[in-house]
């Protein structure tokens, strides 16, 4: 006789977890690490202010 639909599966007696959860579990750990090192690079990492020149031909410049 199987399992009822929606039943945990049983392995050597003991519950396992299903795999959406654990998808999802896996997923939300990942984000968390990816906004741990975002935090980290904020908190961490100063940016170096420079200047920065780009010349722009005139004819980008005429109205058309």
């Amino acid at each position: 006789m199987g399992l009822p639909i929606g039943d945990a599966k049983r392995f050597e007696g003991r519950r396992t977890v299903p795999t959406l959860f654990r998808f999802v579990a896996i997923l939300a750990l990942l984000a968390g690490l990816v906004f741990g090192g975002m935090v980290a690079l904020v908190t961490f990492v100063q940016p170096v202010p420079r200047e920065m020149i780009e010349t722009v031909p005139p004819s980008k410049l005429q109205p058309k």
